[in-house]
């Protein structure tokens, strides 16, 4: 597959098919940490410009690291902290151009300069979140947002089985 950096029309295509692979890939698998992690191998070998792709699971009041693809990252994020926890804490998707002017970014990777999360929940309860770092400020737009809030969604389906 080739990487999503062209045209919106060619990226939403491209995402569509990313969709698809991802629902090919996980839709008879039940085990959830399985999902999470041929999920994030998935977007790391699709998404252009990215250093960090992976999952913080919600455990005892806090984030903790998930399966990834990329360096070494942060272990645990308090509820609040940082893109991550902000994401929790409001509820929503966080997309972030520039992480530096974030109030609070937690830095594991100093390479990061824009990040976007996405919550997950297994209905109203919360899952964890979907991380994505990118080397490139203003890495992530409109479409990349609507897109990757979908793949979310379509992970939260699959880990409700």
């Amino acid at each position: 597959m080739s990487q999503l950096t062209a045209h919106s029309t060619e990226k939403a295509h491209s995402y569509e098919q990313l969709l698809k692979q991802l629902t090919a890939l996980c839709e008879d698998e039940t085990d959830r940490l399985a999902n999470l992690s041929n999920a994030s191998a998935l977007l790391n070998q699709s998404l252009g410009d990215i250093n960090w792709i992976g999952f913080y699971l919600w455990k005892d009041s806090e984030l903790v690291l998930g399966p990834f693809q990329g360096l070494p990252a942060c272990i645990r994020i308090p509820y609040g902290k940082g893109v991550c926890g902000t994401a929790i804490q409001e509820g929503k998707t966080q997309r972030v151009d520039d992480v530096m002017a974030f109030p609070g970014h937690i830095a594991c990777d100093s390479a990061s300069k824009s990040e976007i999360v996405m919550p997950l929940y297994t209905g109203q309860d919360i899952y964890g979140v979907l991380d994505i770092d990118s080397p490139i400020n203003s890495r992530f737009d409109e479409t990349d947002q609507l897109y990757l809030e979908k793949f979310a969604k379509e992970i939260e389906r699959l880990i409700q089985k």
